[in-house]
């Protein structure tokens, strides 16, 4: 799928992509083209600019997890943008498919993790412990399939795989994640997350922007409740 087709929003001062799953946001020891890559050469073609085309990279998504990327296109959109998120102006939503359902239909959950760095995982650790951050997320359940379960979850902080570390911590693995406790991967490698819905408000224009994003993937489960997503 092109990036002309996955852009989401678009004007002089941002752009936003739906990332597939699997597709590295930037570039790595892998030598796997990157999005950020990807977004610079579609501005480069699609704009007729020569020489070094300016694309900033605002956030990240984990390389297995789909969903909206937010690139600045020039210096001044990718200060302000940066700021937004580090001073938590934005709400972003994430969408998990589990196959156990959670014990509450909708939730607050707050624990304290501690990544390791070795492992490359994030464990819940008590209060007590000084290296360990204070996660904090609320869910809420907003579809079932026969044998799944679709949560909406929005990030209250943003610590390393806190969905996956703090939804695996209540029993309710995400579809695919073997690192965190499923008993299965996906046929693509991806782990069954999804990026799907951000608000902020827009760093020059001042408007409000509220965009929500299908899954872009060809699995069956998501063909089943993108539609949820997008309601």
């Amino acid at each position: 799928m092109q990036i002309s087709e996955r852009i989401l929003f678009e004007d002089n001062h941002l752009i936003i992509v739906n990332k597939l799953a699997g597709e590295l946001v930037q570039g790595d020891i892998t030598g796997d083209k990157p999005l950020l890559e990807k977004v610079r050469d579609y501005i480069r073609d699609t704009y007729n600019k020569p020489g070094n085309v300016f694309c900033g990279l605002v956030h990240r998504l984990d390389r297995p997890t789909s969903g909206m990327v937010v690139f600045a296109k020039t210096g001044k959109a990718l200060a302000r943008m940066s700021k937004i998120f580090e001073q938590r102006q934005i709400r972003k939503y994430y969408y998990a498919v589990v196959q156990n359902a959670p014990k509450k239909q909708e939730d607050r959950l707050v624990h304290y993790l501690k990544k390791d760095a070795r492992k490359n995982r994030s464990f819940p650790r008590p209060e007590s412990d000084k290296q360990a951050k204070r996660a904090d997320l609320t869910y809420r359940m907003i579809a079932s399939s026969q044998r799944y379960h679709l949560l909406e979850v929005e990030l209250h902080t943003g610590r390393h795989h806190q969905i996956r570390a703090q939804l695996a911590a209540i029993g309710c693995p995400i579809k695919g994640d073997l690192k965190y406790g499923f008993a299965r991967s996906n046929h693509d490698a991806s782990i069954s997350l999804h990026a799907g819905r951000l608000q902020f408000e827009h760093p020059v224009s001042k408007e409000d922007i509220d965009l929500k994003a299908a899954n872009p993937g060809e699995d069956a489960i998501w063909r089943i409740f993108n539609a949820k997503i997008m309601a």
